[in-house]
């Protein structure tokens, strides 16, 4: 660590102590400098292309004079032993997971900020994100056709495979953020608004409604009445960008979607990692809300 710890003063003029921080497939750690000012340190997974990581800094750049939630990029990609490693400034806040209740007002407030990133990124475009990526919704049924008879329960399975979803018209596609669920979006306690929203690693090029549709999956999860808390986002939304008609039917199969293509991914994830309790555990809410939603 001293050593990495060298190279990101050498090569980012930022001396400072790190700290690991939780991450699903890049090495994070938060560095915190002497003037107590805080960076986030990506070392990227090996099977990440510098492509894409120059995609994310674009995205960040092209955002940092548009929306106020999403991190600023500190200097280029830099290499450390081989690996491609990046420096974000880091948000500070608490994840919307952690957050109970979910009021009215923070589901409006994370509906209006996730307008304003569907209206900032409807110009943005970078030829890495137009890519065959696993989460993308657009290869949503695929992926149920794929993994879904690799789950056990057989009532699961039968509603997963009702899940795939065809949209009678052509939706709308441009870049979206991919992966807005509720360890990824920010909330600040005192004014419970919506502080940040991190990691573009799932960014692609596909449906515009996807990133609302996304957020929408993991905040009607234990929902007395996902309705009611799906409306309060969507009509924040909609104060700030516009959904067409066709966006509007298709964003709760939409939903329903998302939430089946991850009890396929993480049943196919079980099957690598028999011994990972975590998966089986994570998929207890998705399992319990998949069937209320499917009915309304």
């Amino acid at each position: 660590m001293d050593k990495l710890l060298e190279h990101i003063k050498d090569r980012f003029g930022i001396r400072a102590t790190a700290r690991k921080l939780p991450s699903e497939r890049d090495q994070n750690f938060l560095l915190t400098d002497n003037f107590a000012q805080q960076f986030v340190l990506k070392i990227a997974n090996g099977s990440e292309s510098r492509s894409f990581l120059e995609a994310q800094n674009a995205v960040l750049n092209y955002l940092s004079e548009r929306v106020p939630f999403c991190q600023r990029v500190v200097g280029d990609i830099a290499e450390f032993e081989g690996h491609l490693v990046r420096v974000v400034t880091y948000l500070p806040g608490v994840p919307l997971a952690e957050i109970k209740p979910h009021t009215p007002g923070l589901l409006s407030d994370l509906g209006q900020k996730l307008g304003q990133l569907s209206r900032a990124l409807a110009d943005f475009d970078h030829p890495a994100v137009h890519r065959d990526f696993y989460w993308d919704l657009a290869s949503g049924n695929r992926i149920v056709n794929e993994y879904a008879p690799l789950i056990k329960d057989t009532d699961l399975r039968e509603l997963v495979l009702k899940c795939r979803f065809e949209p009678e018209k052509e939706l709308r596609r441009s870049v979206i953020h991919g992966d807005a669920n509720d360890y990824n979006v920010l909330v600040d306690p005192e004014s419970m608004t919506v502080s940040g929203l991190i990691d573009f690693g799932d960014m692609v090029y596909s449906y515009t409604a996807g990133d609302l549709a996304i957020a929408l999956a993991y905040v009607v999860l234990d929902k007395d009445d996902p309705r009611a808390a799906a409306r309060e986002v969507v009509n924040g939304y909609i104060s700030e960008f516009t959904l067409l008609d066709e966006e509007r039917e298709a964003l709760w199969p939409l939903v329903r979607l998302r939430l089946a293509m991850s009890v396929c991914l993480a049943a196919h994830q079980q099957r690598q990692q028999p011994e990972n309790e975590y998966l089986r555990i994570s998929q207890k809410a998705i399992e319990n809300t998949l069937p209320r939603i499917f009915t309304e």
